[in-house]
């Protein structure tokens, strides 16, 4: 797929300092190695654009580009303020999962890279009310990076549960590392699913809400509807995908 196509099947909204794209999973944003990217595709078209935050080759949905410096300053540094306003979908494997929770496990790098939680397993501890977390003397000596995710249940179907997410701070994998060091893995991730039995990873950058001050009124407040691919885990919920998403606003206090 080129640039051209890509942006006309895939666009959700743009105006002269930004796009938002609906990111289909598989498909990087940029920086990926040996593989075409969303940044390389445009820019062999003739438009540059710079990534305002990134999502997952795995993961589908909402993905933020500005084609002006300016506009994308102002966009990351709401970014880095953990100001930004993010919700997740997930559809995970649930044994016993809570209605409501937060994860608040500090994420490290481990060997080849890879993102980790900055304790031993065995040290997680989850509090009854829904809250997960590690004792500081429980802690590896390493860097970490304080990260914390809170979620609901939307819907349970088949022994497996739909989530909506949102991650307070904006670690790589945070959302997939997570839910998988508690036990709840996301159904189809390339990092923690190893039964080969899903296409894609079942996580979707839903909704995005961020100050824009060139825009009248000045907010970007975006969503993007997952598709169908995304529902095939859960097809009773896909059965009524409207409804789910109601609630999943509601449950998130945004309806």
């Amino acid at each position: 797929m080129n640039w051209p196509q890509l942006r006309e099947r895939y666009l959700v909204t743009a105006d002269d300092a930004v796009l938002a794209l609906n990111k289909p999973a598989g498909i990087s944003v940029t920086g990926e190695r040996h593989d075409t990217d969303i940044v390389q595709l445009a820019a062999a078209a003739g438009q540059t654009l710079y990534p305002v935050h990134r999502i997952d080759k795995a993961t589908s949905g909402l993905v933020l580009l500005a084609s002006d410096l300016t506009a994308h300053g102002e966009l990351t540094r709401q970014f880095n303020k953990q100001t930004a306003r993010k919700a997740y979908l997930a559809i995970v494997e649930d044994p016993g999962l809570p209605d409501r929770g937060i994860i608040d496990l500090p994420l490290s790098v481990g060997r080849k890279n890879r993102v980790r939680i900055a304790a031993p397993r065995e040290a997680i501890r989850e509090s009854g009310s829904g809250r997960w977390y590690v004792d500081e003397d429980e802690l590896l000596d390493t860097k970490r990076y304080p990260s914390v995710t809170h979620f609901a249940t939307v819907a349970r179907t088949g022994g497996r549960a739909v989530l909506a997410l949102r991650p307070i701070t904006g670690r790589r994998h945070q959302i997939r590392v997570h839910l998988a060091w508690i036990g709840h893995p996301i159904v189809g991730d390339p990092l923690f699913d190893k039964t080969g039995a899903h296409r894609r990873a079942h996580l979707h950058s839903w909704r995005l809400g961020l100050t824009a001050s060139w825009r009248t009124p000045p907010e970007l407040d975006l969503e993007a509807t997952p598709d169908s691919d995304f529902w095939q885990p859960a097809p009773e919920a896909a059965a009524d995908p409207t409804g789910l998403l109601r609630r999943a606003n509601e449950l998130l206090g945004d309806g």
